[in-house]
C-alpha cells in the first residue's frame, strides 16, 4: 500500500494532513520529535516514529521500513518573531532539517517531496495581492530558512533526474477540521483570542487606523482542513507525474480584517466583548493577501469554509480540549 511520510505529523497542520491522506486511502507515517506536536493528535493505528528530522539515519530507515513513496515535509521551527532572537534555532531546524530529509530521501530512493514553505519568503510585498512570481525578500531568519529550503529542493531536482518536489506557501492557517486537533501556538491570533476569552481577558487589536475598510490589518486566513486537502492533492499530482509549478500560494485572494475576526469570535462564542485597541506593531503592513489562482487550477485549492466556520471550529476544538492554557 502507498505510504507517505509526514514529518511533523503530530503538529496542528501535520495532523490534519495525516487525516486528509487517510481520507484519500493513502497510508500516512508520522515522524515527530513532539517539541510542539502532541502524540494525541495522531490518529489511532497510524505508525508514529518519535525522533528528529536531523537524524538522517532515522529518517532513512523510516522511509525504507515503511515503504514510503514520498515525503510531506511539515516539521520545522515556525515562529518568525522568535527566529529574530533565536536565529540558530531557525536555521538548525529548518535548513539542517530539510537537508537531512533530502539526503535521507536520496539514500532511500524516495523521489517525491511536498514542502511546507511559507509566505514569509516574500517579506513585505510591494503589492496587496501576492502572486507566486513576486520577489522573495524574507525579513526574518525564519523566512530566510524557508527560502533556503525551497532552493535546496530546486537544486536536488536539478541534480537528480526523477526527483520531483513542490513548495506550498501560505499565510495564516486557522480553524480545526476535527475537535481532536487544535492550534496550540502562543504566537497565532486564533489561539490567543481563544485563550483570552476562555480566561476572561480582553483580546487585543494592534492598531485600528490602517488604510483598510475598518482600520484594522487585513490578512489571509485559510482553514486548516482546506489546506490539508491541497497538500494531499499536491502529493497525488507528483505521484501521477503531472507538471507542477515550483511553488504555489494557498490563499483566499480577499483576506479578512482583524476586526472581522473579533466580531466572528463574539458571534461564535456568545461572549460580548469589545477588543482592546493597542498601538500598531512596527512592521505590520495594512494588507497582505495571497492569490490562490494557480493552486485552484492544479491542487484542488478552494476556500470551502467561511470566517464563521473558521472561528467556530477553532473555538469548539479549544473547548473540547478543556480550554488549554497557552
Amino acid at each position: 500500500m502507498t505510504s507517505w511520510l509526514v514529518t511533523g505529523g503530530a503538529g496542528y497542520i501535520g495532523a490534519h494532513v495525516v487525516r486528509a491522506f487517510q481520507a484519500e486511502g493513502i497510508t500516512p507515517v508520522v515522524l515527530d520529535n513532539f517539541s510542539t506536536g502532541l502524540r494525541q493528535f495522531v490518529p489511532a493505528g497510524v505508525a508514529c516514529v518519535a525522533g528528529d528530522i536531523r537524524d538522517q539515519e532515522l529518517v532513512t530507515n523510516t522511509l525504507i521500513d515503511h515503504d514510503c513513496v514520498g515525503v510531506m515535509h511539515i516539521a520545522g521551527f515556525k515562529y518568525a518573531g522568535v527566529s529574530v532572537r533565536e536565529p540558530l534555532a531557525a536555521y538548525s531546524n529548518n535548513v539542517t532539517g530539510i537537508a537531512s530529509v533530502l539526503a535521507a530521501m536520496d539514500q532511500a530512493g524516495v523521489q517525491s517531496l511536498v514542502f511546507s514553505s511559507s509566505s514569509s519568503v516574500y517579506g513585505t510585498p510591494a503589492v496587496e495581492t501576492v502572486t507566486e512570481d513576486a520577489p522573495n525578500h524574507p525579513e526574518s531568519p525564519y523566512g530566510e530558512s524557508k527560502l533556503i529550503g525551497e532552493l535546496l529542493v530546486r537544486d536536488l531536482m536539478r541534480a537528480r533526474p526523477g526527483f520531483v518536489g513542490v513548495n506550498l506557501r501560505y499565510f495564516n492557517v486557522v480553524g480545526s477540521g476535527t475537535n481532536e486537533v487544535y492550534d496550540i501556538s502562543p504566537h497565532n491570533l486564533f489561539p490567543l483570542v481563544c485563550d483570552a476569552l476562555a480566561h476572561q481577558r480582553t483580546p487585543k487589536i494592534f492598531g485600528d487606523d490602517y488604510d483598510t475598510p475598518d482600520g484594522t490589518c487585513v490578512r489571509d486566513y485559510v482553514h486548516v482542513a482546506d489546506l490539508a486537502v491541497s497538500h494531499v492533492a499536491a502529493a497525488k499530482a507528483l505521484g501521477q507525474g503531472k507538471p507542477l509549478l515550483p511553488a504555489y500560494n494557498l490563499g483566499s485572494g480577499d483576506g479578512l480584517s482583524v476586526r472581522q475576526i473579533m466580531d466572528a469570535f463574539a458571534a461564535a462564542t456568545g461572549i460580548d466583548f469589545t477588543p482592546q485597541v493597542s498601538p500598531r506593531r512596527p512592521g505590520d503592513p495594512a494588507r497582505i493577501v495571497a492569490d490562490g489562482t494557480a493552486a485552484a487550477a492544479d491542487l484542488d485549492w478552494k476556500m470551502r469554509h467561511s470566517v464563521a466556520d473558521m472561528v467556530s471550529s477553532a473555538w469548539e476544538a479549544w473547548k473540547a480540549a478543556g480550554f488549554p492554557t497557552l
